[in-house]
């Protein structure tokens, strides 16, 4: 199997009429190029673009959309009201962590006693925990709340019920056909749910929860004697664990997420000002959370106790928080030797199968550590661009993690696939199994027989969607300032991407650890280029090139000019 090295480049949305373009530039007083990007994305109506740039809080939809909202908020309101002890069940994941650490702040705000739990990945494997459950019960707990999991722990639930405990289970994870039994669910994935966001995150879930429990206590005088809090401040959290969790940012996420990073930027939580002083972030964007701050605070739940997540981003104590924030580096330092040895090996099983016609990657070794084989998977992904399952093998069971791309829905595929797993869940590119060793070989069987069924040839390449087609001269110093109002920028709401065609390709160079630099140039005009990691990939190119690229303001000892990140490119057929 060839890792892919061919990507189709298709424009974004229909063919964008000019004069639309030009008239929603003047309507909102912005560039050609800033509308382009709002009309090609859907956005082509002045009120519409309007409120995608303005992304207020105060245009949230009522938590009461969510289904079963108000028998949950009432139920909670009620323990806070008489100081009943509740214990929050998360995950140990970004958004089951960061969703932990919500409910249990913005609870303790609201006067309500509650602990919480997280399970460890290697001990309890994902989802709601029996023996946490018992353990509630036998420290005297009478309502457990779960963020980020339990919308399939049916025998949990009904654990639950035996105990005399009240559950109410929060999750956005997909729906098994037979629903758990339990106090309420909330999850906008149930049948009938009438909430306009359906990509919500675990943590926006629970922020919606809280939302719902102060209005209930707030109808109910609670706050007649004592302050309101303030649940804009638990937004950093929300946007935490929205952007790890690689949901859209478009709509009711983009408005959480923008103002969460706005709050992550004040340094207001000592531990996430803790964990950007070890990581060495200064500006806060999609990115660095993404790429620097998530998979500190995940690597704790993927090699020992994810607890240590949930004590930073609750710790007041910038001593404390310190400390913990250089542990979670060690273990994130050592998640990553991990992760590149696991890797090394999965390339090297794949090149033994030498079967390159497969659509589907399905691998299975005992050497395997459970707790990164699904960032590796990802990785496998990006190389290869097959729908991949790795699982880690221990003693006959193997707990598996996937990923997916566009074409084929992970989560279904694992649904008629179901009577080889003992267990599954997750979202149409990412899913967590458990299977019987025994199961293996007829389980890789199934998926590549699906894979071969919903994905065509075209399928298996890569496609980088674009804004459109420009000049050069278009990207003038304001003009690409202006384009972040767009952010924050991720899955549904990528950075601007723009084709340039028949620009000369000017003075190369190798700079760092592969990194290309050189200049386009047309006409008059010449732009510096950065191309990461991508020096020899290019090796050899000249003459006239068509690019995608990606510009930015560089900021170089007090001078600002327009740099364009150059994402794609090819020799020019027609120069």
């Amino acid at each position: 199997m060839e890792p892919v090295s061919r990507r189709d480049w298709r424009p974004r949305g229909a063919s964008l009429d000019e004069s639309a373009i030009t008239s929603l530039a003047g309507e909102l007083k912005l560039s050609q190029l800033c509308a382009r990007v709002l009309a090609g994305r859907g956005l082509g109506e002045a009120r519409a673009a309007h409120a995608f740039l303005k992304a207020r809080l105060g245009a949230l939809p009522d938590p009461a959309r969510l289904l079963n909202m108000e028998q949950a908020a009432r139920r909670l309101a009620r323990a806070v009201r008489e100081g009943e002890p509740m214990v929050v069940h998360g995950d140990y994941d970004v958004d089951g962590i960061t969703g932990t650490a919500l409910l249990v702040e913005s609870l303790r705000a609201l006067g309500g006693r509650v602990d919480f739990h997280i399970p460890q990945r290697l001990r309890d494997g994902y989802g709601l925990s029996a023996d946490a459950l018992r353990a509630a019960k036998a420290q005297g707990k009478g309502l457990v709340v779960s963020v980020d999991c339990g919308i399939s722990a049916h025998e949990e639930a009904l654990l639950a019920r035996d105990l005399g405990l009240d559950l109410i289970i929060t999750d956005h994870h997909q729906p098994p056909d037979i629903l758990p039994p339990a106090l309420a669910l909330i999850n906008p994935h149930l049948p009938g749910d009438r909430f306009p966001e359906k990509h919500l995150a675990g943590v926006g879930v629970a922020f919606f929860l809280m939302l719902a429990v102060r209005r209930q206590l707030r109808d109910e005088g609670w706050f007649a004697g004592r302050p309101e809090p303030d649940l804009r401040q638990v937004l950093d959290l929300v946007a935490l664990g929205t952007i790890a969790d690689v949901v859209p940012l478009t709509g009711v996420n983009r408005i959480l997420t923008r103002a969460g990073l706005d709050l992550l930027a004040r340094d207001q939580r000592p531990g996430l000002l803790a964990l950007r002083q070890i990581a060495g972030v200064r500006e806060v964007t999609c990115g660095i959370v993404g790429f620097q701050l998530a998979p500190r605070l995940n690597a704790a739940g993927r090699l020992e106790d994810a607890t240590l997540a949930v004590n930073l981003l609750l710790s007041d104590d910038p001593s404390q928080a310190q400390s913990i924030a250089r542990q979670l580096d060690d273990c994130n330092r050592e998640r990553q030797r991990i992760e590149a040895q696991t890797l090394e090996q999965a390339l090297e099983r794949l090149a033994a199968l030498n079967q390159p016609q497969r659509r589907s990657i399905v691998l299975a070794d005992e050497r395997w550590h459970a707790g990164v084989i699904g960032i590796v998977a990802s990785r496998l992904v990006e190389r290869f661009h097959r729908p991949t399952i790795l699982i880690a093998l221990d003693q006959g069971r193997g707990k598996g993690s996937g990923r997916s791309i566009r074409g084929f829905h992970l989560y279904r595929a694992l649904h008629r696939c179901g009577a080889r797993l003992q267990g599954f869940g997750g979202h149409e590119y990412a899913a967590g199994l458990s299977i019987a060793e025994a199961e293996l070989e007829s389980f890789a069987a199934e998926i590549e027989s699906l894979a071969r069924q919903e994905l065509r040839e075209e399928d298996l390449r890569p496609q980088l969607l674009h804004d459109g087609e420009v000049a050069l001269a278009a990207f003038v110093k304001d003009a690409v300032e202006e384009l972040s109002a767009l952010a924050p920028f991720g899955p549904g709401n990528p950075e601007p991407l723009f084709r340039v065609n028949a620009a000369e390709f000017q003075r190369p160079r190798c700079v760092g650890r592969e990194h290309l630099q050189f200049q386009l140039g047309q006409g008059d005009l010449s732009l510096p280029c950065i191309a990461f990691g991508e020096a020899s990939r290019w090796q050899g190119i000249n003459g006239r090139v068509d690019v995608l690229c990606t510009p930015h303001i560089n900021r170089w000892q007090g001078r600002e000019t327009v740099q364009l990140r150059v994402k794609d490119l090819r020799e020019n057929s027609r120069g």
